[in-house]
């Protein structure tokens, strides 16, 4: 095996979500070839932090833009055509939704409830990650109802 074949390419990418009548979503969009649905992410640009790289993937890819929480919640390794890819993935609060966006036409984009994308993600890693997530929304609404 080559050195080449070995490298293990960096990448960030983001959860982007939003609160909709006490509950968290998250907005997952489709690949562009086998249409699974997915986050965006991509490879760490020169000179931008993971985070700040995210947040680049988030609007390329969904059209969303918000200020990435610099908190790594959670990192997975795939494979794809020979190359190894390692993925730190961050959470985004969505604070504008675009219309028009650079991948706007090679992806489709859906808000769901973490049970749902759960059950739509193929990724045993993000399914990991949504369930953390889905946890830390049940916690505080139990910190809620219990300071009542």
């Amino acid at each position: 095996m080559s050195q080449k074949d070995s490298k293990v390419l960096q990448q960030s990418g983001v959860i982007p979500y939003r609160v909709r009548e006490g509950k968290i979503e998250v907005l997952l969009i489709t690949t562009r070839n086998r249409q699974e649905w997915v986050v965006p992410k991509g490879g760490i640009c020169n000179g931008m932090s993971p985070p700040e790289s995210a947040a680049k993937e988030a609007w390329e890819e969904a059209g969303v833009i918000g200020q990435v929480e610099t908190y790594e919640i959670g990192c997975y390794k795939y494979r794809k055509q020979g190359n190894i890819y390692q993925v730190r993935m961050f959470l985004l609060p969505v604070q504008t939704i675009l219309e028009e966006y650079p991948e706007v036409n090679q992806r489709k984009r859906q808000w769901l409830d973490i049970s749902k994308a759960i059950r739509s993600v193929r990724s045993k890693s993000l399914k990991r990650m949504f369930k953390t997530l889905k946890n830390q929304d049940k916690n505080s609404e139990s910190r809620t109802h219990n300071s009542e």
